[in-house]
């Protein structure tokens, strides 16, 4: 999959200091918004960044071999600086720009085919009305390559909703997914979607809990999602040498059985991080108004309305990534160092 790393969050900018880390600030998003500016950001917590690829033997398990931190993550990442597919009340701009205000937005050059995914963070953005954040895997000549929602949510939701979506022709079972999750949709080419019952693995109670790790496993059989709260999260992660077998059930598990083949439906894919305001799913105005806490809160105005009216709101939608670790395993998935141009289009989350 060609995946690129788009690491954005939008918040208001604050003169935020966090202790003992290695802070990265990411794209910033301007919004003019009234007298006031959103910005978009991102913070790697730690000494590291790491994008790492461990292709291995079919039967030796995933074992880490690269890693990107502060020595060459400027070098390996590309600026990403279009319009926002989601029509967000946001704007990207150039690594000039980024660079003048101290911020900075990157795409991974590397190309993975299935593997396993572990985003160790210590922050997302909070369940905040007009705001949409998503971690995301997508594949070129959308959704042909298919698209893997990993984190997706909006406004005042409380846990996670994780959607796969492709061309026509594939449809999942949620078999071996945990009892309390919800399987939604299983035709993947409407957007297969399944919500989650955790009230720990989304937004505002993820961040009061310390964060965690999420973990997404893509077979030639399956695409699984796991999430650990950050007291629980497995030494065989935390070692480095993960065992997906000794995790449990998923909160999430696609099975392609008979129904979807995942080779043909996923492949070339992109990691994506960003958060936009309002756009084409938080700001539709239906959906904002059947939210109960944000009706109440915004007091019959849109989403635009009040995300320009209270840009103090945002100072909680913001990312903080402490690492991200990709491994691979066997000849079926394996990764390629060919770099990967900037599009002009890049497809959104899917949206319920």
């Amino acid at each position: 999959m060609n995946n690129r790393m788009w690491l954005g969050v939008p918040v208001y900018f604050l003169p935020i200091s966090l202790t003992y880390s290695t802070v990265l600030w990411l794209p910033y998003l301007p919004c003019e918004i009234g007298i006031s500016i959103l910005y978009s950001w991102i913070s790697y917590e730690g000494t590291t960044l790491r994008f790492n690829i461990c292709p291995v033997s079919a039967h030796a398990g995933y074992a880490l071999e690269t890693t990107y931190d502060f020595t060459n993550f400027f070098s390996e990442f590309d600026f990403f600086d279009e319009p926002d597919p989601t029509k967000g009340y946001v704007e990207y701009v150039n690594a000039i720009t980024a660079n003048e205000w101290g911020l900075a937005k990157y795409q991974n050059n590397l190309i993975y085919m299935g593997g396993l995914f572990i985003a160790d963070i210590a922050h997302m953005p909070g369940s905040i009305c007009g705001v949409w954040p998503a971690m995301w895997l997508y594949g070129p000549d959308w959704p042909a390559s298919g698209e893997i929602d990993i984190i997706e949510g909006i406004n005042s939701q409380t846990s996670n909703i994780i959607t796969l979506h492709t061309s026509p022709g594939c449809t999942m079972s949620n078999d071996d997914t945990a009892n309390s999750t919800v399987l939604n949709e299983s035709n993947c080419h409407v957007g297969c979607s399944q919500s989650t019952g955790s009230a720990s693995n989304y937004g505002t109670n993820f961040n009061r809990n310390g964060g965690g790790t999420y973990a997404v496993e893509w077979t030639s059989s399956h695409i699984s999602v796991w999430f650990f709260p950050r007291s629980a999260i497995p030494s065989d992660i935390v070692s480095q040498k993960p065992n997906p077998s000794s995790w449990g059930q998923p909160i999430a598990c696609f099975n392609g059985d008979t129904g979807c083949d995942i080779g043909k439906h996923f492949q070339n894919n992109r990691l994506v991080f960003d958060t936009t305001f309002c756009g084409s799913w938080a700001g539709v105005e239906s959906v904002w108004e059947n939210d109960v806490t944000c009706s109440a809160k915004t007091q019959g105005k849109t989403c635009m309305e009040f995300v320009a009216a209270n840009p103090s709101e945002f100072a909680e939608a913001h990312w903080l990534i402490r690492s991200i670790k990709i491994y691979q395993q066997g000849s079926n998935f394996t990764s390629s160092g060919k770099h990967i141009p900037n599009r002009s289009f890049v497809p959104k989350p899917f949206r319920l």
